[in-house]
């Protein structure tokens, strides 16, 4: 009998239909199956996690309230009710206040099918009537998107189709810093749906070799404590001020690699006086960065140093820039790799969403 597979975001399963009810089991060619498969089946078959009819808020269906203060709770409608009451709001908006009052916001995740894909059938749909307002690029990794292309003259995407490869970075990297970490959970899912997981068999390869892996994240967690990582944990939200602290030492003891900056980048003065506080009168000190993070300034000294004197590879998770500004702690993640001097080496440099 052939073995019948299917897949999704987070991985590839093995169809098992010899017992009463079809089970989906773990492809037995993942080292790290995602368990979200084990329910999926389940899931699909259970009514009661299923949307049945369109609902519509109770708060608004009955005296139309639109600040959203009222009942919470949803109503179900039969197909015409509600397709008629829709037709009549977008209808209503559309004379009295445009068509730029109108946003498209169903979000992308619903299905891995083009055809079937919410947003790009709500936008079609939208443009029949005039059009919207939408939103550009991806909550996952917006900030990166936008400021990219900027910075290293190529886009996000193909950034990260060219980033270091696990097997050098297993080989040859001797210091793996993490901020945000690498974890095995954000690992289980991709968009372009994912058949092995392999991100942390990476990582242990990579310690077996000696590399140290430094999590510098809110959460231990982040990286698996069997990995003898060590743990650095600022304040959340300061890890920019973190990287303006590495980068003062960086400065100040001389351990900049100033050819580098001088060959392959540019701006590296402007930021050089923006660190030493030349342009604003706030040296970015460790112990500057110390208060702001929360951290011994020791800590950062040390970093710094152990980052400068070793084969290095900064890496930031897709968090760091999901948040007001987050853009710019991307681009100081990469500054401080500049720094180092190490981009384009064997298992080092930068890199932005492993795992």
């Amino acid at each position: 009998m052939a073995i019948k597979r299917t897949a999704a975001h987070w991985g590839s399963y093995v169809l098992d239909e010899t017992g009463p009810t079809p089970r989906l089991l773990d492809d037995p060619g993942d080292p790290h199956p995602a368990r979200i498969g084990a329910g999926w089946l389940d899931a699909m078959q259970n009514a009661d996690t299923r949307i049945a009819r369109p609902s519509i808020r109770k708060g608004w269906l009955e005296n139309h309230d639109r600040e959203r203060n009222g009942d919470a709770a949803f109503v179900e409608l039969p197909w015409d009710e509600a397709l008629d009451i829709l037709a009549t709001e977008l209808k209503r908006i559309k004379q009295d206040h445009g068509n730029d009052s109108i946003y498209a916001g169903s979000y992308g995740w619903a299905s891995a099918g083009r055809f079937h894909h919410a947003q790009s059938q709500l936008r079609r749909f939208l443009n029949t009537i005039g059009g919207f307002v939408g939103s550009s690029e991806t909550y996952s990794h917006a900030g990166a998107e936008v400021i990219l292309p900027h910075i290293i003259g190529m886009s996000n995407a193909v950034f990260q189709d060219n980033m270091t490869s696990w097997p050098l970075i297993a080989q040859h990297c001797e210091t793996l810093v993490a901020f945000g970490g690498i974890s095995k959970r954000p690992a289980q899912v991709s968009s372009a749906g994912i058949t092995r997981h392999d991100t942390h068999d990476w990582l242990v390869k990579s310690a077996q070799n000696g590399c140290a892996i430094i999590n510098v994240s809110p959460l231990q967690s982040d990286v698996a404590k069997a990995l003898n990582q060590t743990w650095i944990a600022p304040r959340p939200g300061t890890d920019c001020a973190l990287m303006l602290g590495l980068a003062y030492h960086l400065f100040e003891t001389d351990q900049a690699d100033r050819a580098f900056l001088a060959r392959y980048t540019n701006g590296s003065d402007l930021f050089e006086a923006y660190v030493k506080g030349e342009t604003d009168g706030e040296p970015k000190t460790p112990e500057w960065a110390a208060e702001v993070c929360d951290l011994p300034a020791q800590t950062i000294r040390d970093l710094a140093t152990r980052m400068a004197r070793s084969k290095t590879m900064i890496t930031l998770s897709w968090s760091m820039q999901r948040s007001d500004h987050g853009e710019i702690t991307l681009w100081a993640g990469l500054a401080l790799a500049c720094l180092l001097g190490q981009i384009g080496g064997q298992g080092t440099g930068f890199g932005f969403g492993y795992g």
